[in-house]
């Protein structure tokens, strides 16, 4: 049977200056090591077929499916707070829009397909190791309830890569609501092409926010719920202890999800200040650093968006920065929601935020776990992450007192704070295991068995309880690296 993938192709409807119309570059040898089978049938997709040589050679970018518009999107950057008029999709090609189960627009796009005209000098492709991160790595933010784009299949090419050495070559399809940046409304904003700049933003709110279709101020409100959905998505971020790695305005999704995972990581030991990712020298995208990297970005939006508040542009910058300015306000709401949860707080009472950030500074001064201190707290175990129990039992005291204050039973307590405070993340060092199974030996079982272990982070699940482990010191992953 032929595959067969209902495509649409709305952003490719858009004036040329939006893409460049771009095939994948065949590969020698697809073969399919991975497929994400709910995701395939959420996006009305026959797993069955996509698993067949014909499928593997789909999702390889070997064969472009009927229906299919092929595209490599256009955008441009602030990259490490330093600007590039021009990016674009450099080794990513949109193969086209479906509609899911649920009636939802979303993409699908091929990762490491091959060279566009904005690969500037790359190859275009993606090694193994990186691929096999993405998809770790963003369906483990899925199961975790934080808005992400998906990973629907990964597929070795049987080409080699070279980077600092020759490794594996493979592609990965990623699935997202859209791929829309605050990067693509720069690459219009700098050329001062206010036309097209207001032809993206239609799209975008017919696409993600069509409660703004008959609002008074549209572009406005377009501003207003992206600074919200912002605003939330990295108060998720924080609550899980998840760092990105690489905030640029162009891996910054206009539809709120988190997007390009590269030096990404989640935090072992609570260091407000950690950064993993390699390029990062000056932590700027540091674990508390990224909610004002996220109003940073924000604001290069609004900058984008000024002409069309209207004619005068000092009335329009006033009024963007009161938009903005509602950015601190959702996060801190979302955040300390957040914490509190975690910490078994249902009701919201003076004094909370102050005990919360106490707890927060004994476990930084103590390198106790960020995931499985909050996830013993549940249990009131969480003493043997400290490594001066002493400092956990003067803020335990304060805490008792203050839960006794909560009508929940201690028994209705730990069940609503087991289903908030993961037990399984994708641990640094498990996913260098897997990658390195992969790349050396070919060896697929950690992989699958890790993302399998990750599908269900709230949940024990004694036979993988190792999974819940933190490094031992000579296990440690002190960086993370782009796989570009």
């Amino acid at each position: 049977m032929t595959v067969h993938i209902p495509f649409q192709n709305s952003y490719s409807a858009l004036p040329d200056s939006f893409f460049a119309r771009v095939a994948p570059t065949p590969v020698a040898a697809p073969r399919l090591i991975k497929l994400n089978r709910p995701l395939a049938l959420q996006l009305g997709l026959d797993p069955d077929l996509l698993e067949t040589p014909e499928g593997a050679e789909i999702l390889a970018g070997k064969t472009v499916p009927s229906g299919a518009d092929p595209i490599a999107m256009a955008y441009a950057g602030h990259q490490f707070g330093n600007f590039v008029p021009q990016l674009g999709d450099g080794r990513a090609i949109l193969l086209g829009e479906v509609i899911d189960r649920h009636g939802l627009r979303r993409d699908i796009q091929l990762k490491g397909s091959g060279p566009t005209p904005f690969s500037r000098r790359g190859d275009g492709r993606a090694a193994l190791g990186p691929v096999l991160r993405e998809y770790i790595v963003s369906e483990a933010m899925f199961a975790l309830g934080i808005p992400t784009t998906r990973s629907l299949a990964a597929v070795v090419t049987g080409e080699q890569v070279f980077r600092e050495t020759a490794l594996p070559g493979a592609v990965l399809t990623r699935v997202a609501s859209s791929h829309i940046r605050v990067g693509t409304f720069q690459f219009f904003a700098v050329r001062r092409d206010t036309e097209a700049v207001r032809r993206l933003a239609d799209h975008v709110i017919a696409r993600h926010y069509p409660e703004l279709l008959n609002a008074e101020r549209t572009y406005h409100g377009l501003l207003g719920a992206v600074v919200a959905r912002q605003a939330e998505l990295v108060a998720r971020w924080l609550l899980v202890g998840f760092i990105h790695g690489v905030m640029n305005t162009d891996n910054s999704s206009i539809s709120g999800e988190t997007i390009d995972y590269g030096p990404c990581a989640f935090m072992d030991a609570y260091n407000p200040s950690q950064v993993f990712s390699s390029i990062d020298e000056m932590g700027r995208y540091a674990y508390a650093n990224q909610p004002r990297i996220a109003l940073w970005n924000l604001t290069r939006l609004a900058e984008c968006l000024l002409p069309l508040f209207g004619d005068d542009q000092d009335k329009a910058v006033a009024e963007a920065q009161d938009i903005l300015g509602a950015f601190s306000e959702t996060f801190s709401a979302a955040y300390q929601a957040g914490l509190r949860r975690k910490v078994g707080l249902f009701t919201e009472r003076e004094g909370d935020e102050a005990l919360i950030q106490d707890l927060l500074d004994a476990m930084a001064k103590n390198q106790a776990d960020f995931t499985l201190t909050f996830r013993k707290l549940a249990a009131d175990d969480a003493r043997s992450e400290f490594m001066d129990p002493a400092g956990f039992d003067e803020w335990a005291g304060r805490w008792h007192a203050r839960i006794a204050l909560e009508p929940q039973t201690a028994v209705e307590r730990q069940a609503a704070m087991h289903a908030v405070n993961p037990l399984f993340i994708p641990r640094n060092h498990r996913v260098e295991a897997v990658i390195q199974a992969a790349v050396n030996d070919d060896d697929y079982a950690p992989f699958d068995e890790l993302v399998k272990v990750l599908a269900k982070p709230f949940e024990e699940q004694p036979e993988y309880a190792a999974y819940a482990d933190p490094p031992l010191p000579d296990q440690r992953v002190l960086q993370t690296f782009c796989g570009t």
